[in-house]
């Protein structure tokens, strides 16, 4: 059963030439407006039990105004939700909390408002005190708390009972970094427990780790559901995205969809991975050196060229990137028909598993300003443990370990 379904929701908020004919509608009559602005639309998807989905997008693109309609504090223009259990949200800062009250006395209110009793918020109250751990702020009014404080505060009342459905807007990306690892522990316990997970953020790291679905809104509507390495990959492609730039998805031999982007001026010919011997490989041991070697083609002048490169781990979350700009080894007035080979020799210091390369061909430190190509998933490759100890983990930071025994 879907514990939230979603079928061809929409909003539009609408200027009538004058106030009869808004009161018109409530009465069922349809008149035609002066104005029409549609902020989402035809927006469908369901989620099970247990599930965790990520929904992205620019700013605009409708995030916020879907999770209000979920939750029933904006109601839609068209289409349906439907939920099936108890949910807990975090919408915005602070959660409607009343500056003159205490965050004791907002506690009560807004886990009142959350259809909870008065004695189970008190038989509750000094563990949602303990995890906030804002001290005697607890007992101050909140006109005097820190964003960060108001949203410890708000978190931890939100999640003092496990919801069936737990939704999150950006609230977690303020806030201390301690906080941030608490609350992050918290939403995995309750996921292994079985609460589902809707989280809007823009940290790609989060994410991944949270979320087995993601959703990429764009001007009010779904444009991709799939993992969170492909949607994040098509997001970074959008936000790059120039007039004349071009955004185009390919499928890798093992499915994943491979994102390219860019304006073309310059492009990636070849890629391979190659041992000491130059010779290409797939199978990488634990701490070999190996030789990322790139060749590109040019197509027109660059005045400035930045070759860029990522490693991925299979979650897509980046364990290593860097680029010829932060190297200081830029290229200067590159011209048609050039052919340029990079050669990045480095040790694979990494865990046992897969990982992909992603390039870049840029002009500076970022593929914001000219993205000649952004290539996601341009080469997979396998890290095995032949000839080291067995470890554990992401990297292999293999210690001198002393004991001394007195």
């Amino acid at each position: 059963m879907n514990l939230l379904s979603v079928v061809e929701l929409g909003k539009a908020y609408r200027v009538y030439s004058s106030e009869w004919k808004r009161f018109a509608r409530w009465f069922g009559l349809k008149p035609k407006p002066k104005d029409e602005n549609w902020v989402l639309k035809h927006v469908s998807f369901s989620i099970h039990a247990g599930e965790a989905i990520g929904i992205i997008g620019q700013n605009g693109a409708g995030k916020s105004t879907l999770l209000k309609m979920i939750t029933g504090t904006l109601e839609p223009s068209e289409g349906s939700v439907t939920v099936n259990g108890k949910i807990s949200a975090i919408l915005e800062l602070g959660m409607g909390f009343s500056p003159e009250l205490t965050g004791r006395q907002n506690v009560y209110h807004t886990a009142g408002m959350m259809g909870f009793k008065a004695i189970e918020v008190a038989n509750a109250i000094a563990e949602i005190e303990s995890f906030a751990d804002i001290g005697d702020y607890f007992d101050k009014p909140v006109r005097v708390y820190s964003s960060g404080m108001q949203v410890r505060v708000a978190f931890s009342v939100a999640t003092a009972f496990r919801p069936d459905i737990l939704i999150v807007d950006e609230a977690l990306s303020v806030g201390d970094t301690y906080f941030q690892h608490k609350s992050f522990a918290r939403i995995k316990e309750f996921q292994e427990q079985g609460t589902t997970l809707l989280i809007v953020s823009h940290d790609r790291s989060a994410i991944q780790a949270l979320c087995d679905r993601a959703i990429l809104l764009e001007s009010g509507t779904i444009i991709k559901d799939g993992s969170p390495e492909e949607v994040f990959d098509l997001y970074n492609a959008i936000i790059a995205e120039k007039e004349n730039a071009t955004i185009r998805i390919e499928k890798s031999i093992d499915g994943r969809a491979k994102t390219i982007s860019g304006t073309g001026e310059a492009r990636v010919k070849e890629i391979v991975l190659l041992n000491h011997l130059d010779q290409e490989i797939e199978f990488v041991d634990v701490g070999e050196v190996i030789t990322l070697r790139v060749v590109t083609e040019i197509s027109a002048h660059i005045p400035q060229l930045v070759f860029g490169y990522g490693i991925k781990d299979r979650l897509g979350q980046v364990i290593y990137g860097t680029n010829t700009f932060l190297k200081e080894q830029v290229l200067e007035n590159v011209q048609p028909g050039d052919q340029i080979e990079f050669r990045v020799t480095f040790s694979a210091n990494l865990g046992v598993g897969s990982y992909s390369v992603q390039t870049a061909l840029v002009s500076s430190a970022t593929h914001l300003e000219n993205n000649y190509e952004w290539r996601d998933l341009a080469l997979v490759f396998n890290v095995v443990n032949i000839n080291k100890n067995h470890f554990v983990g992401l990297t292999w930071i293999d210690p001198l370990i002393e004991i001394n025994r007195t």
